[in-house]
């Protein structure tokens, strides 16, 4: 991605320190600044406080946690897995992730010694994932773009730019770099297409106003802020065309799990005519998940994202507010799923496909 003109990955190598550096997402869109993780511990903290979020990121972040364990400890492995397991249930590429770390490192365990694994290939793991992710990405953003200039094409011409709606923040900054639904509208945009952006606040952690507006006026996409519950309203007003979102998840069916209010989202298009799309690395497609008819565990987070708000005071100060009463009752639901039927197709890095589950079928192995 582009920050202040120069490129930037979400999470990079910092071989001189031997650390890992991520871009601290909590202290955006005031303050960019570094965090590097030195421990297990610290990858642990950056997945969970949300300092790094995004399935593919937060799987990425995984694995050089496997590396940074590993270093200080080369028979903790097990141990590993287990904390990084336990930081995000929902966000399926965690677990993908790890499942493949387990099979790919456990080729490297040394004849005679079974429990330990060298340091130098956990950490060439994690950087073959890193790398693996940011071209997925850009695959993914290929094929997104595709579908956005078909588009604006038939929708919009020459007279106006497409108009697309997102949902929380599936940009640079979940991934290693590119994007996912924001990939294709950043491919798009450098293609010549002309575009304008609806963004979602995307209560209550505000991933689409700190995040994806930050990335977009970063790379110069006009757009515009929109709290949640206006989604439907400029919909029926006719200003928005397509609507993008990633995910966190999606079942065998094509069922999509994302951020909170997504459902919201897919119904709105629904009713008004309009496509809506999902757009996501094969390795989010849970095939082990058969359909939205079988439930699965959708994380619950801290009361305290919703009742109580941060900013920036008038005077530049940072700032916590409460805004209810704390016996007030919360409950944090950070994902819903979006039945497969409201998803006109499913963008990934190898084309775009129906959300039904013979379509989808196709992608088993990838």
């Amino acid at each position: 991605m582009l920050i202040e003109g120069r490129q930037q990955r979400s999470i990079w190598f910092d071989a001189a320190t031997d650390q890992v550096c991520v871009i601290d997402q909590t202290r955006l869109p005031h303050d960019f600044a570094v965090h590097r993780l030195r421990t297990l511990d610290d990858a642990c903290e950056a997945i969970n406080s949300m300092r790094v979020r995004g399935a593919p990121l937060i799987g990425v972040t995984a694995a050089f946690g496997i590396y940074l364990s590993l270093r200080e400890n080369p028979a903790s492995l097990e141990t590993a897995i287990r904390q990084l397991r336990a930081t995000r249930p929902t966000a399926v590429n965690l677990h993908w992730a790890l499942d493949r770390a387990v099979r790919d490192l456990s080729e490297h365990m040394p004849t005679g010694v079974p429990t330990e694994i060298p340091p130098e290939k956990a950490l060439e793991f994690a950087l073959d994932l890193a790398e693996e992710d940011a071209a997925c990405c850009e695959a993914i953003g290929e094929h997104g773009s595709a579908v956005l200039r078909r588009l604006w094409q038939e929708r919009c011409g020459e007279d106006r730019p497409l108009q697309v709606l997102t949902h929380c923040n599936a940009g640079a900054l979940a991934t290693v770099d590119w994007g996912t639904a924001l990939s294709g509208i950043y491919k798009a945009a450098a293609a010549g297409v002309p575009l304008h952006v609806w963004v979602d606040e995307t209560r209550p952690r505000n991933q689409g106003g700190a995040l994806t507006c930050w990335e977009l006026r970063q790379a110069g996409i006009d757009h515009s802020l929109i709290v949640d519950g206006a989604a439907g309203h400029v919909m029926a007003r006719g200003l928005v065309d397509v609507c993008v979102t990633g995910s966190d998840r999606v079942s065998a069916s094509g069922d999509v799990c994302n951020k909170i209010g997504t459902y919201q989202v897919a119904l709105a298009a629904r009713d008004n005519n309009l496509p809506f799309y999902a757009a996501l690395p094969v390795s989010t497609v849970d095939f082990d998940w058969p359909s939205a008819a079988e439930p699965i565990l959708i994380e619950e987070r801290d009361a305290r994202e919703v009742s109580i708000a941060g900013g920036i005071e008038e005077g530049g100060a940072n700032a916590r507010v409460r805004q209810y009463p704390e016996e007030t009752v919360v409950r944090n639901y950070a994902f819903d799923v979006t039945p497969a039927r409201l998803v006109s197709g499913i963008i990934t890095e190898h084309g775009v496909y129906d959300a039904n589950q013979n379509s989808l079928a196709a992608l088993a192995g990838n």
